[in-house]
């Protein structure tokens, strides 16, 4: 995917396209862009997991959103050439995306807040996209928790988690499930690359 930046925010999900889409520019960038280079170039897909805002997006679910809320309240308005590439991408593989509004957060939201941020529209949270600058941005991310099986904020740090036998349900069932939700988003992103391959990549 010459000329386009894959950004993913942990290990799992940086191996995840590394095996899928070998040849791409992945930037392995941190949780909320804590590692992030300085510049990513012009034309950058934030790739990975979401957590369910709503409770009819089950995991699993395939986003690519057309919007998202930064964490500062503005806006930032996805590349719809790229959107209307993912999407075509993620049907091919089977899976009906959704286009919903999607929400960078400062931190995992848990509890009553996700029924407020479902209740102003946004259908998923992350903790990167938002927080992207370039001019040319897109996600594809897929659900991972949800209203009805949340995890902890605790595992904003994962290794702090762990040491909490609270979470040792939890972990068991991320280490099923995480895998397979960063495997289908970079199945989505390897599936896009001909469609990719024939946009313009630089804007006139």
């Amino acid at each position: 995917m010459a000329g386009i930046t894959l950004v993913a925010a942990t290990p799992l999900e940086f191996r995840a396209l590394r095996r899928q889409v070998p040849s791409a520019r992945i930037e392995l960038v941190g949780i909320a862009l804590e590692k992030a280079a300085l510049d990513f170039g012009e034309i950058v897909v934030s790739c990975g997991l979401a957590g369910a805002l709503r409770a009819d997006l089950p995991t699993g679910t395939v986003l690519i959103p057309r919007r998202v809320r930064r964490p500062g309240g503005g806006t930032l308005h996805c590349d719809e050439e790229l959107v209307e590439a993912f999407a075509t991408a993620a049907r091919r593989i089977g899976h009906e995306p959704v286009f919903d509004p999607l929400l960078t957060s400062e931190e995992i939201v848990h509890g009553g807040a996700r029924a407020r941020w479902a209740g102003q529209g946004y259908a998923a949270v992350d903790m990167e996209t938002g927080r992207i600058e370039a001019p040319r941005v897109a996600a594809v991310r897929v659900v991972l928790d949800t209203p009805q099986r949340e995890i902890s904020p605790e595992w904003r740090r994962p290794l702090r988690a762990l040491l909490n036998p609270m979470n040792w349900p939890q972990a068991l069932w991320l280490s099923r499930e995480a895998p397979r939700a960063a495997a289908l988003s970079a199945s989505v992103v390897a599936a896009a690359q001909g469609i990719v391959r024939g946009m313009r990549i630089t804007r006139p």
